[in-house]
């Protein structure tokens, strides 16, 4: 979004969807860091969950592409 853009009532606009995306390449990275974990650790329930979480927040991650793709 630009910087100071204004809506039909005067005030500033914000892009709604960037804290969900922000959120959801963190649980990518998190269930990257759970999977190396469970790797390392040879602990195969550890890296199941962390590819389970990486992805959930990859599936995420293109629904707000999508929702993206459509708003503009």
């Amino acid at each position: 979004m630009i910087d100071g853009a204004r809506g039909r009532n005067g005030l500033e606009v914000t892009d709604m969807g960037s804290g969900k995306k922000a959120k959801n390449v963190g649980r990518s990275a998190k269930g990257k860091a759970k999977e190396v974990t469970g790797r390392v650790l040879g602990n195969e329930s550890l890296e199941a969950k962390g590819r389970a979480e990486q992805m959930k927040g990859d599936a995420k991650q293109a629904v707000e592409k999508g929702k993206d793709t459509f708003k503009h």
